[in-house]
C-alpha cells in the first residue's frame, strides 16, 4: 500500500514539473545587427591640355587644365595650381607637362606634350645703327581698346604702312611684343598680349609678309610704357609692338 501511495506522489510531481515547464516562454533569437553601408569616396578626374603643341624655340604655349574630387594638383616643372586653371608657358626645349591630382578618392593624372623646334642655324647681318633708326622711323606701335585685341581703324593704316616698308626690305625679320595695362590677373594678360600680337601677325600676313619672317611674344603688363594709374597712361600700355628680330 505504502509502495502504491509512494509511485502516486511521483506521479503526481513529475505532471507538476511537466506543466511548470510548458509555462515558459521561449526566448527569441536576437535579429543580426545591422551594418552601415560603406560610404564611396569619387576618384578624381584630370585633363590637361597644351595650345599649340608644335611651337618653335623662344614662343608661349597656353596649358589648361581641369579637374574634380581633387585637393591639391600640381605640374611638373611649376608646382602646386589651382584644381581648374590656364597658364602661359615658354618651354625652351621638347617637354611633357605632367599632372597630378589627389584627393580624398585617390589620384588620377595627365600629361601633355609639347615639341619644340630649333630654329635653323643661319647667318644674319648684325643690324647697324641706321637701319634700326630707319626701322623705327617707319615701322610704328599700334593700340588697343581696353580688353580687347580687335585691329583698330587707326591701327589697320598703321599696319599697311608698316607691311609696306617690311615687303621693300625683305631680309628683315621681326618680332611682334603684345603688352596690356595693368589691370588684371598675370595670366589673363598674358593670354591677351599673345592675341593682340597674333592679331598684327595675321593683318601682315594678309598684307604679302612671310609668316616665317614674324615671331611673336607676350609681355602681359610685365613692361609697361607708362607706370601712372589713368586712362592716358594705360592706353599707352595697350599696344603691339614691333622690332628687328636680331
Amino acid at each position: 500500500m505504502k509502495t502504491q501511495k509512494a509511485i502516486l506522489s511521483l506521479a503526481v510531481l513529475l505532471v507538476a514539473f511537466a506543466a511548470v515547464s510548458g509555462c515558459k516562454k521561449k526566448t527569441a533569437p536576437l535579429p543580426p545587427a545591422e551594418q552601415a553601408p560603406a560610404t564611396s569616396v569619387p576618384a578624381p578626374t584630370a585633363q590637361l591640355t597644351a595650345t599649340p603643341t608644335v611651337i618653335s624655340a623662344g614662343d608661349q604655349v597656353q596649358l589648361a587644365w581641369k579637374t574634380t574630387n581633387a585637393n591639391t594638383v600640381t605640374i611638373d616643372g611649376i608646382g602646386d595650381v589651382p584644381t581648374t586653371g590656364v597658364k602661359t608657358v615658354t618651354p625652351a626645349q621638347t617637354t611633357t607637362y605632367h599632372l597630378v591630382a589627389r584627393g580624398d578618392g585617390g589620384s588620377a593624372d595627365a600629361s601633355a606634350l609639347v615639341t619644340v623646334n630649333s630654329p635653323p642655324a643661319v647667318s644674319v647681318p648684325s643690324t647697324t645703327m641706321d637701319q634700326q633708326q630707319d626701322f623705327d622711323a617707319h615701322v610704328q606701335p599700334i593700340f588697343f581698346d581696353y580688353d580687347n585685341y580687335d585691329i583698330r581703324g587707326d591701327a589697320q593704316a598703321i599696319l599697311a604702312k608698316n607691311a609696306d616698308y617690311l615687303n621693300a626690305h625683305p631680309e628683315l625679320k621681326i618680332v611682334i611684343g603684345g603688352y596690356c595695362d595693368e589691370r588684371g590677373s598675370d595670366e589673363y594678360n598674358l593670354v591677351l598680349g599673345q592675341n593682340r600680337a597674333q592679331a598684327a601677325k595675321t593683318a601682315l600676313v594678309t598684307a604679302g609678309i612671310a609668316a616665317d619672317r614674324i615671331r611673336v611674344i607676350s609681355y602681359g603688363k610685365e613692361k609697361p610704357f607708362c607706370s601712372e594709374s589713368t586712362e592716358e597712361c594705360w592706353q599707352l600700355n595697350r599696344r603691339d609692338g614691333f622690332a628687328i628680330d636680331k
